[in-house]
Protein backbone atom coordinates (compact mmCIF):
# COMPACT_ATOMS: atom_id res chain seq x y z
CA UNK A 1 0.00 0.00 0.00
CA UNK A 2 3.03 2.07 0.41
CA UNK A 3 3.74 2.07 -3.38
CA UNK A 4 0.97 2.29 -6.30
CA UNK A 5 0.77 -1.18 -7.88
CA UNK A 6 0.35 1.04 -11.54
CA UNK A 7 2.30 -2.40 -13.31
CA UNK A 8 -0.82 -4.47 -11.91
CA UNK A 9 -3.45 -5.33 -14.73
CA UNK A 10 -7.39 -5.95 -13.67
CA UNK A 11 -8.70 -8.79 -15.91
CA UNK A 12 -11.06 -7.53 -16.93
CA UNK A 13 -9.09 -5.37 -19.07
CA UNK A 14 -7.80 -8.22 -20.69
CA UNK A 15 -8.69 -8.88 -24.41
CA UNK A 16 -9.51 -12.59 -23.77
CA UNK A 17 -10.98 -12.08 -20.51
CA UNK A 18 -14.28 -14.69 -19.90
CA UNK A 19 -17.14 -12.77 -21.41
CA UNK A 20 -20.01 -14.26 -18.85
CA UNK A 21 -17.73 -12.94 -16.07
CA UNK A 22 -17.21 -10.18 -18.08
CA UNK A 23 -21.03 -9.21 -18.00
CA UNK A 24 -21.71 -10.15 -14.64
CA UNK A 25 -19.23 -7.73 -13.45
CA UNK A 26 -20.68 -4.67 -15.73
CA UNK A 27 -24.14 -5.85 -14.29
CA UNK A 28 -22.88 -6.12 -10.55
CA UNK A 29 -21.46 -2.21 -10.99
CA UNK A 30 -24.66 -1.04 -10.45
CA UNK A 31 -25.02 -2.24 -6.68
CA UNK A 32 -21.35 -1.83 -5.98
CA UNK A 33 -21.35 1.88 -7.11
CA UNK A 34 -24.83 2.82 -5.03
CA UNK A 35 -22.57 1.10 -1.97
CA UNK A 36 -19.38 2.65 -2.68
CA UNK A 37 -18.85 5.39 -4.80
CA UNK A 38 -21.22 8.50 -3.07
CA UNK A 39 -22.27 9.59 -6.26
CA UNK A 40 -25.83 10.45 -4.66
CA UNK A 41 -24.46 13.04 -2.33
CA UNK A 42 -22.12 13.99 -5.32
CA UNK A 43 -25.25 14.37 -7.78
CA UNK A 44 -27.03 16.72 -4.43
CA UNK A 45 -23.84 18.66 -3.98
CA UNK A 46 -21.77 19.58 -7.26
CA UNK A 47 -25.20 18.33 -10.03
CA UNK A 48 -28.69 19.64 -8.57
CA UNK A 49 -27.59 22.81 -7.83
CA UNK A 50 -26.56 23.88 -11.12
CA UNK A 51 -28.79 21.49 -13.07
CA UNK A 52 -31.47 23.88 -10.88
CA UNK A 53 -30.14 27.28 -12.37
CA UNK A 54 -30.39 25.81 -15.81
CA UNK A 55 -32.71 27.65 -18.53
CA UNK A 56 -31.80 25.15 -21.09
CA UNK A 57 -31.44 20.84 -20.67
CA UNK A 58 -27.93 20.48 -19.54
CA UNK A 59 -25.48 18.10 -21.26
CA UNK A 60 -23.23 15.86 -19.11
CA UNK A 61 -20.62 13.29 -20.49
CA UNK A 62 -19.57 10.59 -18.77
CA UNK A 63 -16.32 8.79 -19.62
CA UNK A 64 -15.56 5.20 -19.34
CA UNK A 65 -19.14 4.64 -18.67
CA UNK A 66 -18.54 0.63 -18.28
CA UNK A 67 -21.87 -1.15 -18.09
CA UNK A 68 -23.59 2.46 -18.37
CA UNK A 69 -24.99 1.80 -14.79
CA UNK A 70 -24.33 5.93 -13.68
CA UNK A 71 -25.35 7.19 -16.38
CA UNK A 72 -28.78 5.60 -16.06
CA UNK A 73 -28.46 6.33 -12.41
CA UNK A 74 -27.73 10.42 -12.63
CA UNK A 75 -30.52 11.11 -15.56
CA UNK A 76 -33.07 8.55 -13.30
CA UNK A 77 -32.23 11.30 -10.09
CA UNK A 78 -33.12 14.17 -12.28
CA UNK A 79 -36.02 13.11 -13.81
CA UNK A 80 -37.59 12.68 -10.19
CA UNK A 81 -36.28 16.01 -9.44
CA UNK A 82 -37.67 17.46 -12.77
CA UNK A 83 -34.77 18.45 -13.92
CA UNK A 84 -33.43 18.34 -17.52
CA UNK A 85 -30.18 16.47 -18.60
CA UNK A 86 -28.93 14.98 -21.61
CA UNK A 87 -25.96 12.53 -20.70
CA UNK A 88 -23.84 10.46 -23.22
CA UNK A 89 -21.87 7.89 -21.69
CA UNK A 90 -18.43 6.72 -23.70
CA UNK A 91 -16.38 3.94 -23.76
CA UNK A 92 -13.33 2.81 -25.91
CA UNK A 93 -14.47 -1.15 -24.68
CA UNK A 94 -16.32 -2.22 -27.52
CA UNK A 95 -17.67 -4.71 -24.93
CA UNK A 96 -18.76 -2.28 -22.51
CA UNK A 97 -20.22 -0.10 -24.79
CA UNK A 98 -22.10 -3.09 -26.19
CA UNK A 99 -22.80 -3.66 -22.56
CA UNK A 100 -23.96 -0.61 -21.79
CA UNK A 101 -26.49 -0.09 -25.46
CA UNK A 102 -28.56 -3.43 -24.43
CA UNK A 103 -30.00 -1.74 -21.44
CA UNK A 104 -33.44 -0.71 -21.56
CA UNK A 105 -33.89 3.00 -23.23
CA UNK A 106 -33.70 6.25 -20.95
CA UNK A 107 -34.89 9.27 -22.83
CA UNK A 108 -32.13 11.88 -22.84
CA UNK A 109 -29.39 8.60 -22.59
CA UNK A 110 -27.27 7.39 -25.37
CA UNK A 111 -24.13 5.52 -24.81
CA UNK A 112 -21.08 5.52 -27.82
CA UNK A 113 -17.75 3.48 -28.27
CA UNK A 114 -15.13 6.68 -28.10
CA UNK A 115 -12.37 8.14 -26.79
CA UNK A 116 -12.51 11.80 -25.35
CA UNK A 117 -10.54 12.10 -27.80
CA UNK A 118 -12.89 11.68 -30.38
CA UNK A 119 -15.74 13.80 -28.99
CA UNK A 120 -12.55 16.71 -28.62
CA UNK A 121 -12.11 16.34 -32.41
CA UNK A 122 -15.67 16.80 -32.95
CA UNK A 123 -16.27 19.73 -31.33
CA UNK A 124 -18.95 18.34 -28.86
CA UNK A 125 -19.32 20.26 -25.59
CA UNK A 126 -20.98 19.86 -22.39
CA UNK A 127 -21.86 21.33 -19.37
CA UNK A 128 -20.63 18.82 -16.99
CA UNK A 129 -17.44 16.00 -17.57
CA UNK A 130 -17.36 13.06 -15.18
CA UNK A 131 -16.02 9.37 -14.91
CA UNK A 132 -16.03 7.13 -12.20
CA UNK A 133 -13.05 4.86 -11.42
CA UNK A 134 -11.46 5.31 -14.23
CA UNK A 135 -7.95 7.20 -13.13
CA UNK A 136 -6.50 4.59 -11.79
CA UNK A 137 -6.84 2.27 -14.99
CA UNK A 138 -4.72 4.97 -16.96
CA UNK A 139 -1.21 5.46 -17.66
CA UNK A 140 0.45 8.48 -16.81
CA UNK A 141 0.36 9.93 -20.42
CA UNK A 142 -3.15 8.80 -21.11
CA UNK A 143 -4.35 10.27 -17.79
CA UNK A 144 -2.91 12.96 -18.63
CA UNK A 145 -4.73 13.49 -22.05
CA UNK A 146 -7.84 12.45 -20.35
CA UNK A 147 -7.58 15.70 -18.10
CA UNK A 148 -7.12 17.59 -21.46
CA UNK A 149 -9.96 16.67 -23.36
CA UNK A 150 -12.05 16.54 -20.16
CA UNK A 151 -11.04 20.55 -19.52
CA UNK A 152 -12.00 20.92 -23.55
CA UNK A 153 -15.07 19.86 -23.75
CA UNK A 154 -16.12 20.87 -19.93
CA UNK A 155 -17.67 24.58 -20.22
CA UNK A 156 -18.67 23.96 -15.88
CA UNK A 157 -17.44 21.72 -14.25
CA UNK A 158 -15.77 18.60 -14.13
CA UNK A 159 -15.82 15.29 -11.51
CA UNK A 160 -13.62 12.47 -11.91
CA UNK A 161 -14.74 10.47 -9.01
CA UNK A 162 -11.77 7.80 -8.17
CA UNK A 163 -10.46 5.70 -5.38
CA UNK A 164 -8.03 6.46 -2.43
CA UNK A 165 -5.73 4.21 -1.70
CA UNK A 166 -5.12 2.86 1.95
CA UNK A 167 -4.58 -0.46 3.34
CA UNK A 168 -8.09 0.16 5.32
CA UNK A 169 -9.57 0.51 1.94
CA UNK A 170 -7.90 -2.53 0.61
CA UNK A 171 -9.08 -4.73 4.26
CA UNK A 172 -12.76 -3.77 3.98
CA UNK A 173 -13.17 -4.15 0.60
CA UNK A 174 -11.65 -7.73 0.92
CA UNK A 175 -14.43 -8.86 3.47
CA UNK A 176 -16.94 -6.55 1.73
CA UNK A 177 -16.83 -7.97 -1.38
CA UNK A 178 -16.83 -11.97 -0.66
CA UNK A 179 -20.94 -11.82 -1.96
CA UNK A 180 -19.88 -10.89 -5.26
CA UNK A 181 -19.61 -14.16 -7.21
CA UNK A 182 -19.52 -15.08 -11.20
CA UNK A 183 -17.34 -11.92 -11.53
CA UNK A 184 -14.45 -10.01 -11.50
CA UNK A 185 -15.95 -7.44 -8.95
CA UNK A 186 -13.83 -8.87 -5.91
CA UNK A 187 -10.57 -9.68 -7.41
CA UNK A 188 -10.31 -6.74 -9.67
CA UNK A 189 -11.63 -4.12 -6.81
CA UNK A 190 -8.34 -5.63 -4.82
CA UNK A 191 -6.37 -4.36 -7.94
CA UNK A 192 -7.92 -1.01 -8.31
CA UNK A 193 -7.62 -0.44 -4.69
CA UNK A 194 -3.55 -0.91 -5.47
CA UNK A 195 -3.64 0.97 -8.54
CA UNK A 196 -5.52 4.07 -7.34
CA UNK A 197 -3.20 7.25 -5.83
CA UNK A 198 -3.46 8.43 -2.36
CA UNK A 199 -4.19 12.32 -2.36
CA UNK A 200 -0.92 13.17 -2.69
CA UNK A 201 0.58 11.49 -5.01
CA UNK A 202 -3.54 12.35 -7.59
CA UNK A 203 -2.41 16.50 -6.60
CA UNK A 204 0.97 16.03 -7.55
CA UNK A 205 0.30 15.48 -11.37
CA UNK A 206 -2.86 17.34 -11.50
CA UNK A 207 -2.85 20.38 -14.36
CA UNK A 208 -2.94 23.64 -12.68
CA UNK A 209 -6.25 24.39 -12.10
CA UNK A 210 -7.45 21.27 -10.43
CA UNK A 211 -7.78 20.48 -6.97
CA UNK A 212 -8.42 16.86 -5.07
CA UNK A 213 -11.03 17.00 -2.99
CA UNK A 214 -12.71 14.46 -0.65
CA UNK A 215 -15.15 12.23 -1.88
CA UNK A 216 -17.28 9.13 -0.06
CA UNK A 217 -14.91 6.77 2.04
CA UNK A 218 -11.72 5.84 0.24
CA UNK A 219 -12.89 7.72 -3.06
CA UNK A 220 -11.35 11.25 -3.54
CA UNK A 221 -12.69 13.68 -6.83
CA UNK A 222 -10.71 14.84 -8.95
CA UNK A 223 -12.18 18.57 -10.24
CA UNK A 224 -12.19 21.40 -12.65
CA UNK A 225 -15.20 24.31 -11.77
CA UNK A 226 -15.14 26.82 -14.49
CA UNK A 227 -17.69 29.43 -12.35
Amino acid sequence: MRRRAADAVELMDLPDCDARLLDNTYRQFGLVNRMVSGWRKLYIRELRPALEQSTAPARLLDIGSGGGDLACQLAEWARRDGLALRITGIDPDARAAAFARRRPALPGVEFRQAHSSDLVREGNSFDFVISNHVLHHLPAADLQQLLSDSAALASRKVLHNDLRRSPAAYALFWAAALPFRQSYIRADGLTSIRRSYTPAELSAIAPPGWKVEPGAAFHQVLTLRRN
